[in-house]
């Protein structure tokens, strides 16, 4: 065999090795999504994750202030709290139903609790009418067994509490009635 037939042989077989190559590695790009759907389903499971954990780190700053303003009692560190439990919120946007609902429901709670201690009581009311619109026909119970929709309404004056009757239906806790009686009682007098 001469010099210049394997050459031949060898440069065609390089280009043979090469066309398969190329061929191949166009083939693996083109193919990649549909051979492997998993990666996509990785991916949205960690940005979801991912938004759950800010969600949590979110409101984790906003019980830090609570906490703060609790210690010091500043009116004005509630209202951040409270706007910072709403940023949280409005931050978790579609992946809403990512988070355990008790979980929103209690810091929905503590973001109207927090603005009706800050003094805001109209955004109290606000996010209180959001509180029962997004979490229909659900309720959250302090430690003594009352319920904080009755109980935030009535603070809230978005019921008549000077109605006779009105504290034996609503389950508020006892402290808070005895002060309504009271104030009830100054006013009529």
């Amino acid at each position: 065999m001469t010099n210049v037939t394997k050459s031949f042989k060898s440069a065609t077989r390089r280009t043979a090795f090469l066309a398969v190559a190329a061929i191949g590695l166009a083939a693996c790009n083109i193919t990649t999504g549909d051979l492997y759907p998993a990666i996509g389903s990785r991916v949205a499971n960690f940005e979801n994750i991912t938004a759950v954990r800010e969600y949590r780190q979110c409101t984790n700053d906003a019980m830090v202030v609570d906490q703060s303003a609790r210690q010091e009692n500043a009116p004005a560190r509630y209202t951040k709290s409270a706007q910072l439990i709403a940023k949280c919120e409005a931050g978790l946007g579609e992946r809403a139903s990512l988070v355990p609902v008790e979980e929103r429901m209690r810091n929905y709670a503590l973001g109207v609790q927090n603005h009706f201690k800050g003094g805001d009581v109209v955004q109290a009311r606000a996010n209180l009418e959001k509180f029962k619109a997004t979490f229909a026909d659900k309720d959250l119970y302090y430690a003594d067994g009352s319920s904080f929709v009755d109980t935030m309404e009535i603070l809230l004056g978005l019921r008549d509490y000077t109605a006779l009757g009105e504290f034996s239906v609503a389950n508020v806790n006892s402290v808070v009635k005895a002060e309504l009686r009271r104030v009830r009682y100054w006013k009529t007098n």
